[in-house]
């Protein structure tokens, strides 16, 4: 087969999540392969959509041409063409693989490779409509895993009037993200909101009974059992790379990329979820789009090197329309961002106000600042973020205390 010039050949990006749509909105011409049948849309929203503060639509990013439903099956990296489970074959120039993370699934009795009847993931905004069509005020719902999603999908279920138990096996809720202090705070709102939290509560398996497998109820390891109508698995998420292990790239816990986001073929890159960037997996939104701008300067032939993201991760627990007028919790916003936990010879400020749900602390080390949490009234974290960033020392002459006023130390 005769190549073409790869001047003339297209840009074909495998995955139509935020990372491939923003791509294909910077770069012309490109051609976008995404297995879901919707229009990409915002992630970061799902819990909106399904607490049904949003209709789908509202998610949805600009418009981006996407050929919808269709599934890459196989790279062929020596003739640049990517066959799809429709038939068709793309040519490439460069490919770029988008094709983001799965959720993890944990090894639970009674959980197979088909889900039972009333366990759902997470992930998707399929899940999120699934979920939403199967929750009723009243019904027993069990979130496994006390993550960022679990926490988001607990409040949501909440909201939509079921009976909600939070399950997470670590020591508090959301560990990657914050200290005790802080989680505890978080954990007040959840159950004045009426949602049950167990942390330190290792599930085992699952209860499931009838013709067609249904979830009964989630069986712990200290053999209680939490009655479930609703299971939902917030347990994590996995980089997709069976394309790109099965073509032959270089994997490790994703795609190994450099810093002009080039996996071991020169013609491939990866970004967003499935992308590892000097031995980091980012899994958020935030870095996800700006490896997208860079690839997209890097691709019309500009100099751009995307040198790591100092992430910033924020929730918002919106109240919802059964909390508004019934003495139910108020909206409660969080950020967090770098190394919230201290290690020895750090310095730690921090703020509490009990009385308004108020919360911050930063993390000083080495004279700069290494991360920090905050929680309720959100006024400093502009100025916290962008010193953070920035990563220089600290004027000697700055007061601690002022770097958790509302401008930040700015």
């Amino acid at each position: 087969m005769r190549k073409k010039t790869e001047s003339a050949a297209p840009v074909v990006v495998i995955g139509a999540g935020m990372a491939g749509a923003r791509l294909a909105a910077r770069v012309p011409g490109v051609t976008v392969v995404g297995e879901e049948r919707h229009a990409p849309y915002n992630r970061v929203l799902l819990a909106d959509v399904l607490a049904g503060r949003y209709a789908p639509d509202v998610i949805a990013l600009p418009a981006t041409e996407v050929r919808r439903g269709v599934r890459a099956v196989r790279i062929d990296r020596a003739d640049r063409l990517v066959h799809c489970d429709d038939g068709s074959v793309l040519h490439y120039g460069r490919l770029v693989l988008a094709t983001g993370s799965n959720p993890v699934l944990p090894p639970l009795r009674g959980l197979g490779a088909t889900l039972p009847d009333g366990v759902h993931p997470f992930r998707t905004l399929d899940d999120a409509l699934a979920l939403r069509a199967a929750v009723r005020p009243g019904a027993r719902a069990v979130v496994i895993g006390g993550g960022l999603l679990g926490v988001s999908a607990a409040r949501a279920l909440a909201e939509c009037g079921a009976q909600v138990v939070l399950a997470q096996q670590g020591e508090h809720l959301m560990e990657r993200q914050l200290d005790p202090e802080a989680a505890a705070l978080l954990r007040v709102h959840l159950e004045a909101l009426g949602v049950e939290v167990h942390t330190e509560c290792r599930v085992r398996g699952l209860r499931c009974a009838g013709s067609t497998p249904a979830v009964r109820a989630v069986q712990l390891a200290d053999g209680y059992e939490l009655a479930a109508d609703l299971t939902v698995l917030a347990c994590g998420v996995r980089p997709r790379t069976g394309l790109a292990r099965a073509a032959g790239l270089d994997v490790r816990k994703g795609i190994v990329v450099d810093d002009e986001l080039r996996t071991s073929d020169p013609y491939i890159h990866a970004l967003g979820d499935c992308a590892e960037h000097r031995s980091t997996l980012y899994g958020l939104a935030g870095p996800a789009l700006e490896q997208a701008d860079v690839l997209a300067e890097v691709l019309a032939g500009r100099p751009a090197r995307y040198e790591g993201t100092r992430a910033l991760t924020r929730l918002s627990l919106r109240a919802g329309s059964r909390a508004q007028g019934t003495g139910g919790p108020d909206a409660l916003d969080l950020a967090a961002f770098g190394e919230a936990r201290p290690l020895p010879g750090d310095d730690v400020i921090r703020l509490s106000d009990a009385t308004r749900g108020a919360y911050r602390t930063v993390v000083l080390r080495e004279g700069r600042l290494a991360g920090g949490v905050l929680l309720g009234d959100l006024g400093a974290v502009a100025g916290l973020a962008r010193t953070w960033q920035d990563d220089e020392p600290l004027p000697p002459a700055m007061s601690l205390l002022h770097l958790l006023t509302d401008d930040g130390g700015h």
